[in-house]
């Protein structure tokens, strides 16, 4: 029963967004009037040691905000800011937050 029950899950699949998630702009792209459709924003904890920080990270929180404005109808995403911080004082493992908001615009 284990064995057929790993094998099952080796088969299992996830469902992926497949559309193309809107792009994160800096002001000086920002071309046309647009509408702000409201704030975005994501968080995730993870453990690890401080060290153990990368860019992996910060792109989880460019790609979740995209993918949250993008549940709105959102054309874009602007003045998305990304912040990591990381518990001092932790009793078994070290924690870290991940957590990024931005504002989803609709372009007019």
């Amino acid at each position: 029963m284990l064995i057929s029950l790993a094998l099952g899950a080796g088969c299992a699949r996830v469902s992926v967004h497949t559309g193309s998630l809107p792009p994160i702009l800096t002001q000086h792209e920002l071309n046309r009037p647009y509408d702000e459709l409201g704030v975005v924003s994501v968080r995730r904890d993870r453990t690890g040691a401080p060290t153990d920080i990368s860019p992996a990270d910060y792109t989880w929180a460019y790609d979740a905000l995209r993918s949250e404005a993008s549940k709105i109808g959102a054309d874009a995403v602007i003045y998305p800011e990304v912040n990591i911080s990381v518990e001092q004082y932790y009793v078994v493992f070290p924690t870290s937050h991940v957590s990024a908001k931005g504002i989803a615009i609709k372009f007019r």
